[in-house]
């Protein structure tokens, strides 16, 4: 499967080697890697090397490396957990502003919502019915954290309503590390909480009714509402 690395780059090539194989399908999710003195001779190559190379693949969550006698490199299923990860170290350490996430969240969720009403099953739209109850439940008992928690499930959910994995990861990395912003710059209160129940409500309504431009009209105005809070409340605090 694999051949002697290019010796001008040989880290690179043993990467960008396994690399193909994994996302080609040569190596499925589950698959074991030879055994380290295999690859080694394969690439013919250095230990060191050969260690470097697949942690590098294990930072890119393409491989997971387990310790013990049964232990070894195991190839991982692709998903969105290293943009998630990425995503939330940038969020932390404040590259990706509060600014920069509405103007993305208003150019992306209206074309989002707008695949997700058009091409939504009778299923989908049950399962969104029922995070939309959770929400409420949460709500009612003054469960905020609960709430948000659902209210982070059903913007995924939609994301993978629309059918398109692009947007159904970039919806899950953004919704998966927004809320920190809501604890600094929108603390959730009776009345907040009630309008985004409401506005949930209506954009249910609309992908019911197969209203794909009413979807979309009901999340951007609803991404802008609430980042005008936080902008109002980021102001203050500079101001202060």
């Amino acid at each position: 499967m694999f051949k002697k690395a290019k010796q001008s780059r040989v880290f690179q090539d043993v990467v960008d080697q396994i690399q193909d194989a994994i996302v080609t399908g040569k190596l499925e999710p589950g698959t074991k890697l030879p055994a380290e003195r295999e690859l080694k001779d394969m690439f013919n190559t250095s230990r060191g090397t050969l260690r470097e190379a697949l942690r590098v693949l294990e930072q890119k969550g393409l491989i997971e490396i387990k310790l013990g006698v049964s232990g070894g490199a195991i190839v991982k299923r692709i998903d969105a957990e290293p943009i998630i990860e990425s995503l939330a170290l940038l969020v932390s350490s404040g590259a990706i502003s509060l600014e920069h996430i509405a103007e993305f969240r208003i150019k992306l969720e209206g074309s989002l919502m707008e695949l997700a009403a058009a091409r939504a099953t009778k299923e989908d739209i049950a399962m969104l019915e029922s995070l939309y109850d959770e929400a409420k439940i949460h709500s009612e008992k003054g469960d905020i954290l609960s709430f948000l928690k659902t209210d982070e499930k059903m913007h995924t959910y939609i994301g993978i309503i629309s059918r398109n994995p692009v947007f159904q990861f970039v919806q899950q990395s953004i919704h998966e590390n927004i809320h920190q912003y809501y604890e600094e710059y929108f603390p959730m209160n009776e009345e907040s909480v009630q309008e985004n129940l409401n506005d949930l409500e209506k954009i249910i309504e609309a992908m019911k009714t197969k209203d794909p431009k009413t979807a979309a009209s009901l999340i951007v105005d609803h991404v802008k509402r609430f980042n005008e809070i936080m902008h109002e409340t980021l102001n203050s605090k500079n101001k202060a």
